[in-house]
């Protein structure tokens, strides 16, 4: 068990409860990263967290700079990494209001720097890591772990696809992406995890769904929709973090 980082997804631009003893700019070889990494203690576990999309919401998907974030992270000492992320739902199990812990994904996205070893540097090799299960096996069963331990209902399992953003898909590409074998879509899944493979992180998505994918319900997807259900899952998420850290913490001191 090493040290947690948490990448804060949409309507986590900071992390309630967390007792911040620094925050610090970071520029790394691939440039700065979306935000200031704070370094604190959630329920007495010490806890690194960087929202992906910047201290304001203001970065969209398909400009968040994926490398400088994944190396400050390793940079900083992390180990295990939690990726929060807002998403969509397409199969009827992944209902809005929804918590869920993917084990696959299919990437959808392009022209986005997906990878540390991309011969820019002099005497880089090419890098072929196994991706065959994207997101790691023990942290993901901590998170489950953790979501029955605060009495949350979690989604064991799912196959996250990851689209280019910002706009969201069509009716037509959420049924290819069912065809597909999707339950959920979001927009911030690759190259992140990819990423963090190569830097041998242990990395795990903490979904909550925020809305059905186009086509799914009737009617047009709305932004009040979006804003209602991810203060729905906020509280949610939150105990279920606080209820990791503790476990965590108390692991530590034991």
């Amino acid at each position: 068990m090493g040290r947690l980082a948490i990448i804060g997804g949409s309507g986590f631009t900071t992390l309630a409860g967390l007792e911040i003893l620094s925050r610090r700019a970071v520029s790394t070889p691939y440039g700065t990263t979306s935000a200031a990494l704070v370094e604190g203690r959630l329920a007495g576990a010490p806890v690194v967290f960087l929202p992906r999309h910047g201290d304001h919401h203001g970065i969209p998907p398909h400009r968040i700079n994926y490398r400088a974030n994944i190396r400050a992270l390793a940079d900083a000492g992390a180990d295990d990494v939690i990726a929060l992320a807002a998403v969509g739902g397409i199969a009827p199990a992944f209902r809005p209001g929804a918590l869920c812990v993917p084990d696959q994904l299919v990437d959808y996205t392009s022209d986005r720097a997906h990878t540390f070893h991309d011969g820019d540097a002099p005497g880089d090799e090419v890098v072929h890591i196994d991706f065959t299960r994207p997101y790691c096996p023990t942290l993901r069963q901590e998170l489950v772990q953790a979501g029955t331990a605060a009495g949350i209902d979690v989604l064991d399992g799912g196959t996250y696809a990851a689209t280019q953003g910002p706009r969201l898909e069509t009716a037509a590409e959420i049924v290819r992406l069912e065809r597909d074998g999707c339950d959920l879509v979001g927009m911030t899944g690759m190259p992140e995890a990819a990423l963090a493979r190569e830097l041998g992180l242990c990395y795990a998505s903490l979904a909550f769904v925020v809305n059905w994918g186009a086509g799914k319900a009737a009617g047009a997807i709305g932004m009040d929709e979006i804003h209602a259900n991810l203060a729905l899952c906020s509280a949610d998420v939150l105990r279920l973090l606080g209820a990791l850290a503790a476990g965590r913490a108390r692991a530590a001191g034991a």
